[in-house]
């Protein structure tokens, strides 16, 4: 996957905004100004996709290319190197999982709102 092909995705879900939020290299994705995914976008060597403790840390174990998340709360961040070795649909389920967890985590009346879009 190529950093297009992971905006577009990432655009491509319900209620997501695109900003530059700690500079202009770092891209993040949020819903309803909730992030659930960041890169650089100069480099393009990895992606922080938010996910489930537990599921967290099973990946990690499962995957060299899957390592705590840089910069950010290692319990709740994964990064994702993109070293060609995740392919992109498993990356694009991993950010599914991402996004779905923001959105369960917006208190009811933002859900409904986002619903509404």
């Amino acid at each position: 996957m190529n950093i297009e092909s992971f905006r577009s995705y990432c655009l491509l879900k319900k209620g997501v905004t695109e900003e530059f939020p700690f500079g202009e290299e770092t891209l993040v994705f949020k819903v309803m100004g909730k992030m659930f995914a960041l890169t650089d976008v100069e480099q393009f060597e990895s992606v922080n996709l938010k996910c489930d403790p537990e599921r967290a840390a099973q990946l990690r174990e499962e995957f060299p290319a899957v390592l705590p998340g840089y910069h950010m709360n290692k319990k709740h961040w994964n990064t994702v190197l993109m070293d060609g070795t995740i392919g992109d649909k498993l990356l694009k389920a991993w950010i599914d999982d991402s996004y779905n967890l923001v959105v369960l985590s917006l208190n009811k009346a933002i859900r409904q709102e986002l619903e509404g879009l």
